[in-house]
């Protein structure tokens, strides 16, 4: 169940990146479409989700030998780095904000509106994966994963691991297409 709907969620994804290629096509032809770059915060937020996926394969690791105590720090921090994700995010609209480069509203553009969308869209998704690292948290200061009970650790990881990936679409995708 977990692929199908990572599946579905990639192709929400997908069809965002075509409705702003759709956009930036009809509106760039008339001179409508804003050119900007992206906040140097969504590239702190790049470098946080990498490093996020990393600690939770050094937790797999570490609860194949049974380290518990490596195994939850490596929980613990992805779980912060996730959360340091978030803040970049929204300190990266914060800087549109700053630059005169609105979601909606009178100064707003297509081109910074897609923007907010396709972060927001995502930001929702890792929310999910937010609240599952959490779960997954507690269940391993619990004590309550091993090396042979680990499902609920390894689905919460694929699941990170995928939002790490589809940001990292979107964020090249940005970087290149705009």
């Amino acid at each position: 169940m977990l692929w199908i709907a990572q599946a579905s969620i990639f192709m929400a994804f997908a069809g965002l990146t075509s409705g702003f290629l759709v956009s930036k096509g009809s509106l760039q032809d008339k001179g409508l479409w804003m050119e900007f770059a992206l906040p140097s915060e969504f590239l702190v937020s790049t470098f946080l989700i990498g490093v996020s996926s990393l600690a939770l394969i050094v937790s797999a690791r570490a609860l194949k030998t049974d380290n518990q105590s490596m195994f939850k720090g490596g929980i613990i921090a992805a779980f912060f780095l996730g959360i340091g994700f978030i803040v970049f995010q929204l300190l990266g609209w914060q800087d549109l904000i700053n630059r005169g480069i609105f979601f909606t509203g009178e100064g707003s553009n297509v081109s910074g509106s897609w923007i907010y969308a396709i972060t927001f869209f995502h930001l929702l998704h890792l929310a999910g994966g937010i609240i599952a690292i959490v779960v997954t948290m507690i269940k391993a200061l619990k004590d309550l994963y091993s090396v042979d009970n680990k499902l609920g650790f390894e689905l919460t990881s694929i699941f990170w691991h995928f939002l790490g990936v589809v940001w990292l679409y979107l964020y090249l995708f940005l970087i290149f297409v705009r």
